[in-house]
């Protein structure tokens, strides 16, 4: 499980993340929303470690990720999907992480061949295109079969194949009793793979809610998210075309 309590980062004069709470729970889904620069990517840098929070905290099964032991084994994150050298192989890649966390190099081939890359693992990954550096970053993700997931638009260069695909992946991956938190701006897209949405508006909770909830105040979910998050004139122009 992950826990958000009154997280709060400012970047000199901008405020990125105000006062933000809220939980992500074992087997669902739960979709992060805003519009870019909303703060999504910045909150999950901070549960993950990568940022220090001004104020409010993260915890990871009730832990500070730095305070984790084995952090790959209890928490896989995506957050930039070429987060790698590029000279080196896939297989290479995840052998590195593999072994800083002491976890087993026949899980690598495992990952390879769940996200697809078995047939290309000892290709350099500086030549892979961006749904290929998507999936490697998600097999890095999964390597020590951990118990949360952040990742952070996963499905950006994916082909409708691949969307699908990593649909069933995280949907059966909650199923599993994993904690499972996903960003994206694609409304249409959380609609069909999340269980719960966290909309984030300026850094501020706008809603904690359910797809078929937020669906309920507008006609359409795109239109009820474009409503909560104050984009007017986009939802003004869609009601008028």
């Amino acid at each position: 499980m992950i826990e958000v309590r009154g997280l709060t980062k400012r970047y000199g004069s901008t405020l990125a993340v105000d006062r933000l709470s809220f939980d992500v729970p074992p087997g669902a889904v739960t979709g992060f929303l805003g519009l870019n620069g909303s703060g999504k990517s910045t909150t999950m840098r901070m549960i993950l470690g990568l940022d220090a929070p001004d104020a409010g905290h993260a915890r990871i099964g009730g832990q500070a990720y730095r305070q984790l032991r084995w952090p790959l084994r209890e928490a896989g994150g995506l957050l930039e999907s070429r987060a790698f050298h590029p000279g080196r192989s896939a297989r290479a890649h995840l052998a590195a992480l593999a072994a800083s966390n002491s976890i087993s190099q026949s899980r690598v081939a495992e990952v390879l061949e769940i996200v697809g890359l078995g047939s290309v693992a000892r290709k350099r990954a500086g030549k892979f295109s961006l749904g290929m550096a998507q999936r490697l970053g998600i097999a890095a993700a999964l390597l020590g079969d951990p118990a949360v997931l952040l990742l952070d638009e996963p499905v950006n260069g994916l082909d409708p194949e691949g969307i699908r695909w990593i649909r069933g992946l995280l949907r059966s991956l909650a199923a599993e009793g994993r904690a499972v938190l996903v960003s994206s701006h694609l409304i249409s897209e959380m609609a069909l793979m999340a269980d719960r949405l966290v909309v984030i508006g300026k850094g501020r909770l706008l809603a904690d809610t359910t797809a078929a909830e937020l669906s309920s105040r507008a006609p359409s979910l795109e239109e009820a998210f474009l409503q909560l998050t104050g984009d007017s004139a986009q939802y003004q122009a869609r009601n008028m075309s």
